[in-house]
């Protein structure tokens, strides 16, 4: 596949087989794992007008190395859940049974975000069912299903909304690599081998994204389309951001990067109140606006996203909060809060 400059124009969902064309922005595609079929070891791009163009084999379907993964723990999956009984079950099944079917270790750390349902019951009701079913594969000389390769853990939260739940589990996670996803799956689990192929490849940052060629949205309301491009192009105009799409639930880090970045952001941390009800943020934008003035290598990886009934999204209310959210990002660099 060629890697060649992202169309700047919004792209629709496709339904077809996607052409064999990548596309990137600096800071996106820093390096490639083969270019014509040799090796590359590309330099950090440093420069908006610096732009890679080689052909870059990518395979369809990647694993890491058993030999290497199976001893150690290779990723650790954050899923923030706020009032998510209903979903919670299905989600953690399909989560578990294509974990364990990996050839690494792994960890699933679900943050409930101060929920007022079940859903800090369920995933402890899980965690026991798994530590019986790996005591009895023990005791027989075998293998747990639920407590072999992956093991699922639960943080509870005081409810400070969804930007505070991520920064919880990223900090918490001790897995190699570590990926935040949404509790209702929008991105299929099954995603994450095309985030962490990029962070094998020597990134510090892969993130899922629903623009550019190769990206499918599937089933999305025109209204929230049209939502997502007009907040995109404010982020780039106020935080000179080159990505496509920064709000995709499905984000993956090394775990230096991801400590590092989540210990620095000031909208959602320690400090951050209570909050009433579901909010959704803009801390995804403060954080990459983080990694890029690290100097962090970033990819956007162009993944397949489905549109779930059941949104929290209140598209007035946290329009408003994540306009706030972007303005923060940008007063904050100013007044240098993230050179300290």
């Amino acid at each position: 596949m060629e890697v060649n400059q992202f169309d700047n124009q919004p792209n629709k969902a496709e339904t077809e087989t996607p052409p064999q064309q990548l596309t990137g922005r600096p800071f996106e595609f820093a390096g490639a794992p083969t270019v014509n079929g040799k090796s590359n070891q590309a330099a950090h791009l440093t420069t908006p007008s610096a732009l890679l163009n080689e052909t870059v084999a990518e395979p369809a379907q990647f694993k890491p190395d058993a030999t290497s993964s199976a001893s150690k723990l290779y990723l650790s999956l954050v899923i923030p859940a706020y009032n998510e009984a209903v979903r919670l079950p299905d989600t953690l099944a399909q989560v578990l049974k294509w974990l364990e079917s990996q050839p690494y270790q792994s960890e699933i750390l679900v943050v409930d975000d101060g929920s007022s349902d079940d859903t800090a019951t369920i995933v402890k009701r899980l965690i026991a069912d798994s530590q019986v079913i790996s005591t009895q594969a023990k005791n027989k000389g075998g293998e747990a299903d639920s407590g072999g390769r992956c093991r699922l853990q639960l943080i509870e939260n005081p409810h400070r909304g969804k930007g505070f739940a991520v920064r919880t589990g990223m900090l918490q996670g001790q897995g190699d690599f570590i990926l935040f996803s949404d509790a209702d799956l929008c991105t299929p689990i099954s995603e994450a081998n095309k985030l962490l192929f990029w962070l094998d490849q020597g990134f510090d940052v892969s993130i899922g994204s629903r623009e550019g060629v190769g990206a499918r949205r599937y089933g999305e309301p025109a209204y929230r389309h049209l939502m997502g491009r007009v907040f995109n192009l404010i982020v780039r105009i106020v935080t000179n951001s080159p990505f496509q799409d920064t709000q995709c639930g499905f984000k993956a880090f090394t775990r230096q990067a991801a400590h590092d970045l989540f210990h620095r952001v000031q909208l959602y941390a320690d400090d951050s109140p209570p909050v009433q009800g579901a909010m959704v943020t803009g801390f995804d934008v403060e954080v990459l606006f983080l990694a890029l003035k690290r100097n962090y290598r970033v990819k956007e990886v162009p993944v397949e996203w489905y549109h779930v009934k059941g949104s929290k999204v209140s598209p007035v209310k946290d329009s408003l909060r994540m306009l706030r959210d972007i303005a923060s990002v940008r007063l904050n660099d100013i007044k240098g809060v993230y050179r300290r």
